[in-house]
């Protein structure tokens, strides 16, 4: 019970995966806001790119998460772009709550230049 009560030493990770190929979606650009209360300022606290596996070092580090709303910011246009698509989408942002600090948290993106999915993963 212990380790709850410490600093929150939570993570927050995203996979970004391209469904129309089935493939991770590298280089992509990734932005974290975290939203100033009472708001509406954001105010970013990392960017980041996707690897070739679609993956990017976590957007918080252990110890940095705090109970508040936060939004993952997706440059979709420029990743559809630099493989000759359009996007309907211009870019995707996922708003979220961490209410436990301490929690590891993951966001996955699927994306297709017509849709997007988001889900709470683990």
């Amino acid at each position: 019970a212990d380790s709850m009560s410490e600093v929150g030493n939570g993570t927050l990770t995203t996979h970004v995966l391209n469904t129309a190929t089935g493939l991770p979606a590298a280089g992509l650009v990734v932005r974290l806001a975290q939203l100033q209360e009472p708001g509406p300022q954001w105010t970013e606290l990392a960017q980041r790119h996707t690897d070739a596996d679609g993956r990017c070092q976590p957007l918080l580090a252990p110890g940095q998460a705090k109970a508040g709303t936060y939004k993952l910011h997706f440059e979709t246009a420029e990743y559809w772009q630099g493989l000759g698509h359009t996007s309907f989408y211009p870019f995707v942002e996922v708003v979220f709550i961490i209410t436990d600090p301490a929690q590891k948290l993951h966001i996955p993106l699927l994306i297709s230049p017509y849709s997007y999915t988001t889900y709470r993963g683990s």
